[in-house]
């Protein structure tokens, strides 16, 4: 079994790393209120923003999904590592050297790092082979679709000889085993041992955001290839085709600049987009377009509602693209983004067009896109004949439960005057149909663009969620949102009394008892973690979201302001409830209990003084 990381050593990571900037390498984040920084949420599908980050508390919460913890916690769930992967790739950003316990190896993040340091030896392996005589036939691939030699460079594209283990015998020359070189999907095993995965083919090394390569796509060349035109890199612990985009590595910055990402179909109509100059170019690797490919995406796109990102696909007009545009419409809601769909003249791919009419052509081809909706209801009526009554009553039919989708009620309007024009009907005829095909449920109602609402907040299983229209468990989530979040404005013995009152909600009684039992820790960095430790683990999201929670000051003036403010209201809440207690206990003594009265008619003086001078102030 392999070493444990000292502890010391996860926490000094932790405390060089700001979740900030790691958090922010998958997420657009923008300053919320002071200390906070708020995006799309990752790990759900959203439009309008609800995930937080805290960088000086070191953690993250989603209001949406509830997903929430610190920065290893972040990269486990972004990149699919272990806790000690997320802690050795943390280090190695920050140049910390780990130790570990007894001097064991660090645990296996070996493999990880064995497949990509394989897959770089093969991508430059490759590269050179590029340049060799038995290369010619891909060079001459690359020519015939415009790709020069820098070209070639700048993709790194390279080939494999067509020799059974030229690759494998390389490699295992470098020191790499037989069993790394079958787990990273370079080498086969077979009855004469091993042998190369790609042989006789052009090679495309396929990178991850992070510009390590994670696989390869593998054109035939040779007529006596008995495989299939392109080959792709297995499942390996580091490729997972679902959530692999080729080009991302290429794309990304213009991606998250422009606000704009074009899906294209291939590596050489990627090639060709970024040659031309539309640098945002993005290809799936061998399968459909998916959730995973989406998730990637939204991580880079922002929901501005003043100047929406952008999505363009584009599709070859045979069966298969049309089928593939129709899926692409399916998913257009999924996208923190207006859809588009882009198609070349005369039907042309990217790469088809750059070769026979130059790169202005290609972005000439993007700038006209069309919206996705409108190239959805016209694949719809391009099935019937507008020419006679029945065609164009039938094309409407079929339209409408395309416009039935669209979420946004004014522009639905407009689609139902478009189509009333290109099918020459009444636009009450065509309105009515529309009405039909969401009576009937064409599709599942979902909330509208960009105006999604916030789930309620999850709770542990064993209490009840706080009803936060009542006012008194409302300010109560307001008193523990100030004091778990910034403590040091508040004197220790303020937040002392504070929490020793009763609160209403179970789940905010609970986290008092947290706070209670962390009042050392007050002025600690370990402060939240502290009070985590001490909840049952089905608060520690009801922890993260008070936590979290926006507060309504600008900047620091504002924030003591308010912070002063709600407690000032939290004693004279809590001395009002100690007035009407000792009140009801008054009522209840027997008059010749004189003593009693007395103490308790002087602390109930001293009581109402202190409220009223709170609330003079």
């Amino acid at each position: 079994m392999a070493g444990k990381i000292s502890s010391r050593d996860i926490e000094e990571v932790k405390a060089r790393v700001n979740i900030a900037d790691v958090v922010g390498s998958y997420v657009a984040l923008k300053p919320a209120s002071a200390g906070s920084l708020k995006g799309l949420c990752p790990f759900h599908q959203e439009k309008s923003p609800s995930f937080n980050v805290r960088p000086l508390q070191g953690f993250y919460h989603c209001f949406g999904c509830g997903a929430g913890g610190d920065v290893y916690k972040f990269l486990q769930e972004m990149e699919s590592l272990s806790f000690y992967e997320a802690v050795e790739n943390l280090a190695a950003k920050v140049g910390f050297t780990l130790t570990y316990e007894a001097g064991a190896k660090g645990p296996d993040q070996g493999q990880k790092a064995r497949i990509y340091e394989a897959n770089l030896a093969a991508a430059n392996y490759f590269q050179e082979q590029l340049m060799t005589d038995a290369a010619i036939p891909g060079r001459d691939f690359l020519k015939s679709r415009g790709f020069d030699k820098a070209a070639a460079q700048l993709f790194g594209v390279g080939f494999a000889p067509k020799g059974w283990n030229n690759l494998t015998d390389h490699l295992k020359s470098m020191g790499f085993t037989e069993e790394e070189l079958i787990t990273s999907s370079l080498s086969s095993k077979g009855e004469r041992g091993l042998y190369d995965k790609f042989r006789g083919r052009l090679i495309w090394p396929i990178r991850d955001t992070s510009n390590q390569v994670i696989g390869f796509g593998a054109r035939k060349l040779f007529d006596d290839d008995q495989g299939p035109k392109y080959l792709n890199t297995s499942e390996t612990p580091v490729y997972h085709k679902s959530a692999v985009l080729y080009g991302i590595d290429l794309a990304k910055k213009e991606i998250s600049k422009s606000q704009r990402v074009v899906v294209v179909e291939g590596y050489t109509d990627v090639m060709a987009c970024h040659l031309a100059g539309v640098t945002a170019a993005v290809a799936t690797c061998g399968t459909a377009f998916g959730d995973e490919h989406i998730r990637i995406l939204n991580r880079m796109l922002s929901a501005n509602v003043d100047k929406p990102a952008e999505v363009i696909f584009t599709f070859d007009p045979d069966e298969a693209g049309q089928k593939a545009a129709m899926r692409a419409f399916a998913d257009a809601d999924k996208f923190h983004a207006n859809s588009f769909i882009a198609v070349g003249p005369d039907g042309l791919d990217p790469s088809d067009l750059r070769v026979q009419k130059g790169d202005e052509a290609v972005v000439l081809m993007i700038e006209n896109k069309k919206p996705i909706y409108e190239f959805a209801i016209k694949q719809k009526m391009k099935n019937f004949n507008l020419e006679s009554v029945e065609g164009r009553v039938g094309a409407a039919r079929a339209s409408a439960g395309v416009i039935a989708t669209i979420r946004d009620s004014a522009l639905r309007s407009v689609y139902i005057r478009e189509l009333a024009n290109w099918v020459n009907l009444d636009l009450s005829e065509v309105s009515a149909l529309v009405d039909r095909a969401i009576k009937e449920k064409v599709v599942t109602a979902v909330a509208p663009l960009r105006q999604d609402p916030v789930p309620d907040m999850p709770i542990a299983a064993s209490f009840q969620a706080p009803d936060l229209k009542d006012p008194v468990i409302r300010f109560e989530r307001q008193l523990l949102e100030v004091i778990i979040q910034h403590p040091s404005l508040i004197t220790l013995r303020d937040i002392t009394e504070l929490v020793e009152g009763d609160f209403l909600a179970g789940v905010h009684a609970a986290v008092a008892v947290g706070i209670r039992k962390n009042l050392e820790l007050k002025d600690d960095p370990n402060w939240l973690a502290g009070i985590a430790q001490t909840l049952d683990a089905g608060l520690h999201s009801s922890l993260r979201s008070l936590a979290a929670t926006e507060l309504p000051a600008g900047n620091d003036q504002e924030l003591a302001r308010y912070v002063a403010g709600v407690v000032n209201s939290g004693f004279i809440n809590l001395l009002t409830r100690q007035k009407l207690s000792m009140q009801a206990v008054l009522r209840q003594l027997d008059p010749s209990e004189t003593e009693k009265i007395s103490t308790i008619q002087k602390e109930l003086v001293s009581i109402e003084e202190r409220r009223r001078n709170l609330q003079g102030g």
